[in-house]
């Protein structure tokens, strides 16, 4: 029992690593890795400097003015 337990559970495995091969890893034309892509805040505000900015611009309201305000200038 203990041979055939360890027999499926072999096959199981190899079946697996079988089935399933690896991505190969992204490469430019070169060879090379591809370069990270630059940030630029500017272009496009992102939702974190979204809220970063409307926070700072919010400062000193409260309660629904502030909330009415935070939805205006995250909808943007």
């Amino acid at each position: 029992m203990k041979a055939l337990t360890t027999l499926v559970v072999a096959c199981s495995l190899a079946l697996a690593a079988a089935g399933a091969p690896a991505a190969p890893a992204k490469t430019a034309a070169d060879g090379a890795p591809p370069a990270a892509k630059p940030v630029d805040g500017a272009a496009r505000p992102t939702q974190q400097n979204k809220m970063k900015t409307c926070n700072a611009d919010a400062k000193g309201k409260k309660g629904d003015e502030r909330k009415a305000f935070m939805k205006e200038c995250l909808s943007r």
